[in-house]
């Protein structure tokens, strides 16, 4: 570890790494939130720039010439996973803060991190993705990204209280976790976030969940790429739970039993008795429901859209969970990586 350029214990140095790739109408934004951040501390921004058909490298190029902070790396490949690794590997400082493309840091989000990390002695603490839209559309999302009808009783997406938890959002690292624990899992294209905090607690590393810790996230610009998103989020959480059978809950069997309902309930309607409806009857009227309170506050054009957003969660990540090919779970099963601990650890 490459601690050199470190500050006072009481303000360490602090890396930020960020996966990119297609991010050109965020990019910008996300950096100025981090380099506006109320934090003592030296820091440091890394860029791993996939393959984008967009403006995303000509923004970044120009974000390294205004601010010397600011650097980048390749990820040819394009897979999250990889990004975070080679940001990792270019990076220097004690304290690692990861960042998506289309995420906003609130103003002292690093400085109460470290001071999380300090008071818990946890190896990585997370906190709230805080959905916020820009269009109707995205407000919609944003709404049912944060209401339990959406996403049940997570807590990085309703907030809840302090404490250890399985995993969190993004997450702020000690290196030394992620170095002893040998970084992302590259087979991981979702969910690498989880099975590397799975195993920062195989090891015996706590983490740490804080409503204090925000991130503004921008949702999906349309159904088509939210359907894709809830789709790939369903197909991956079905290859955890294949990697870690103790991992699934209530929450992540919800949307697929959701979705063989509405369908079972279609086709008795229409095939044997009018009785068959009441089931997708009842859903959609549930999600109406669900709908009135989670727009509280917006405008009537996202407010009609609350309900489109919500089945089109619920659907798509029931369809990548029942379709998820158990072919994905073995590959990424036979990439599994033991957790790391050391001797102090082995010996405790």
């Amino acid at each position: 570890m490459n601690d050199t350029h470190a500050t006072p214990s009481r303000h360490p140095a602090v890396s930020v790494i960020m996966p990119v790739l297609n991010e050109e109408r965020h990019l910008r934004s996300s950096v100025r939130h981090i380099l506006e951040q109320e934090y003592d501390g030296e820091m440091e921004v890394v860029i791993a720039l996939g393959p984008s058909t967009d403006r995303t490298d000509e923004i970044a190029a120009e974000l390294v010439r205004e601010d010397p902070r600011v650097h980048t790396v390749p990820n040819p490949t394009g897979r999250t996973p990889a990004a975070l690794n080679a940001a990792i590997e270019a990076s220097h400082h004690p304290v690692v803060v990861r960042v998506d493309g289309h995420g906003m840091l609130s103003r002292n989000y690093i400085a109460t991190a470290v001071r999380l990390l300090e008071e818990t002695g946890a190896q990585n603490v997370g906190g709230i993705m805080n959905a916020e839209g820009e269009t109707p559309w995205e407000e919609a999302v944003a709404a049912a990204m944060t209401s339990k009808i959406g996403v049940g009783n997570a807590a990085f997406h309703t907030g809840g209280e302090a404490g250890p938890a399985e995993t969190v959002f993004l997450g702020v690292f000690r290196r030394e976790a992620l170095e002893q624990q040998g970084g992302y899992n590259i087979e991981f294209i979702r969910a690498q976030d989880w099975e590397l905090n799975f195993r920062i607690r195989e090891a015996g590393g706590l983490i740490w969940f804080s409503p204090e810790l925000k991130v503004q996230y921008r949702p999906r610009p349309s159904v088509k790429a939210l359907a894709k998103q809830y789709k790939d989020y369903g197909r991956w959480r079905h290859v955890v739970a294949r990697y870690h059978a103790g991992s699934i809950n209530a929450r992540y069997l919800a949307p697929p039993t959701a979705l063989c309902a509405f369908a079972a309930g279609i086709v008795v309607g229409a095939a044997v008795t009018p009785w068959g409806f009441v089931v997708p009857g009842a859903y959609l009227a549930a999600i109406l429901a669900g709908s009135v309170p989670a727009g509280k506050g917006l405008s009537l054009k996202a407010r009609a859209q609350i309900p489109v957003a919500l089945a089109t969660m619920h659907f798509s990540w029931g369809w990548g969970f029942l379709t998820s090919p158990r072919s994905l779970a073995k590959k990424v099963i036979a990439s599994r990586r033991p957790a790391v601990t050391t001797p102090a650890e082995k010996t405790a």
